[in-house]
């Protein structure tokens, strides 16, 4: 059985970034680096998602080419189909795959299993789901 996760924390501090709270900015950088390791997460799948999102938000930043959340959620239609041009995927796809990229390059599955003994099967089961649900997330964010 696995234990149910979200991260409405990060994704509410996000929101505040992008409402205009530029004091959050450093908050957040701490916590993308405690997400970069999965630092302190409370179980196999936390873990993963920290991951993720540390690597979906690197890539959002390389994407667009900005680190600026406000301006990032500020762009228009057109903008986001020139960034769609440039990067050869709309972001939702280039999101996913980076994200699954990352984790097969960098044996994710092995190590997470190791770590929390739980079987690389069961971890790989959660790799796409995971993936979308943190993808959808900083979309959302973004509109």
């Amino acid at each position: 059985m696995t234990e149910s996760i979200e991260f409405s924390d990060f994704f509410r501090l996000l929101n505040e970034i992008k409402e205009g709270d530029l004091n959050k900015q450093e908050l957040l950088d701490k916590k993308m680096e405690e997400y970069k390791s999965g630092e302190n997460a409370k179980s196999f799948l936390d873990e993963l998602g920290k991951i993720f999102l540390y690597q979906g938000m690197l890539e959002l930043y390389k994407y667009t080419n900005s680190k600026d959340i406000k301006l990032i959620s500020q762009l228009d239609k057109a903008d986001w189909e020139k960034l769609k041009e440039k990067n050869e995927d709309p972001l939702p796809q280039f999101l996913s795959n980076t994200m699954l990229s990352y984790a097969k390059e960098n044996n994710i599955a092995k190590e997470i299993s190791n770590k929390w003994k739980v079987s690389g099967r069961e971890i790989n089961k959660h790799l796409r789901p995971m993936s979308r649900y943190l993808t959808e997330g900083i979309i959302e964010l973004l509109e």
